[in-house]
């Protein structure tokens, strides 16, 4: 059986729905992964989508969602990639392990800054899911 994993940012719009992508497609074997924001800005970067197109890591299931959509999920670990989420953590139902790995948010900068996040996001954050989950 496949483990849960939120993965948890800010505005849930770029890093938080990198990483959602990357480990769905790289490890999806094992683990399934969501994303989602405190304060979720509705939207996904445009510069991060087309990135994923581009690397054939885009669904057109990923999208911006606010936290309420997710807290009756039972998670087996919930990672957040911002330190205002990771502040701003909120209590989930049923006791959950948290971890945190802070990304540098790409967005509004130029597209290498995005692919640099991208890249982080791979030899960084799924080298530990995979220890924790798979």
């Amino acid at each position: 059986m496949k483990k849960n994993v939120l993965i948890l940012c800010t505005g849930n719009s770029c890093r938080s729905i990198m990483a959602e992508a990357l480990i769905n497609a790289k490890l999806g074997d094992c683990v399934h992964a969501q994303s989602s924001g405190v304060k979720a800005s509705g939207k996904v970067n445009p510069t991060a989508q087309a990135l994923l197109e581009k690397n054939g890591l885009w669904r057109e299931e990923y999208h911006s969602k606010v936290i309420e959509r997710v807290l009756d999920t039972p998670f087996d670990l919930v990672v957040t990639v911002c330190d205002n989420a990771k502040e701003s953590c909120p209590m989930f139902p049923k006791a959950v392990r948290t971890l945190h790995m802070g990304f540098e948010d790409p967005s509004g900068k130029a597209e290498e800054e995005y692919v640099k996040a991208l890249e982080l996001i791979n030899t960084n954050l799924l080298p530990l899911i995979k220890k924790e989950l798979c």
